[in-house]
């Protein structure tokens, strides 16, 4: 739950599942879908596990239920059918649907702040300057592992692998996906720790048993 209000754990369940409710209506392909939205199902038990002993901020709640969306759209189309996608291509005069650098952009925001939030209210380290280092490396290897699955999931399911994969021929999407995961992480550490460090501090001056404003 995001807050400690009654209306916008409520908001964020309703457009969790409602987007979870498209995605899953007539998608592409089911064995892609599940492969695509399985990382928001887990966050969604994880989230409903740890919501009273160790409720996040709001911006970390709000921040995985976007990337959660963005999983969900990538299920529903694959990542190289996305509509948006395509419209940027055209847009931009590309040869590809890009829609899955965003996804791989994400990868790395989302968790950058999740993982600086748990190191933090955790005092996992003594100096603070080691901090940036840490949830930067944390991020690449979440995104090094993903890379992984798809080459397993590959290995297993010659059927499916084109579609989870979205390379679309590009020989260099695994260093490019990567590198935006890398960027996704550090522009998350520029442009939201202060917002973070205040939402952080109200959150432990209120304990486990309180939640946070919405509102930074």
């Amino acid at each position: 739950m995001p807050t400690n209000s009654r209306l916008a754990p409520g908001i964020w369940l309703a457009v969790f599942f409602l987007a979870l409710g498209w995605s899953a209506w007539k998608p592409h392909d089911y064995p892609t879908w599940w492969l695509e939205v399985l990382p928001a199902l887990v966050a969604l038990i994880a989230l409903f596990l740890t919501r009273k002993r160790f409720p996040l901020t709001p911006l970390a709640y709000w921040l995985i239920l976007i990337h959660s969306i963005i999983l969900m759209v990538g299920g529903h189309y694959t990542y190289a059918e996305v509509p948006l996608g395509d419209w940027v291509r055209d847009l931009m005069g590309g040869d590809r649907n890009n829609y899955d650098k965003l996804g791989h952009l994400a990868q790395g925001f989302i968790p950058a702040i999740v993982a600086r939030e748990i190191l933090l209210r955790n005092y996992v380290l003594a100096k603070r300057s080691w901090l940036p280092v840490i949830v930067v490396s944390i991020c690449l290897a979440i995104s090094a592992f993903y890379e992984l699955v798809e080459w397993w999931v590959a290995l297993l399911s010659s059927e499916g692998a084109d579609a989870f994969l979205g390379t679309q021929g590009y020989v260099w999407d695994t260093q490019s996906d990567m590198f935006l995961a890398l960027l996704g992480a550090i522009l998350a550490l520029f442009t939201l720790a202060r917002i973070h460090d205040r939402q952080i501090r109200i959150v432990s001056a209120q304990g486990p048993s309180e939640l946070p404003q919405l509102m930074p």
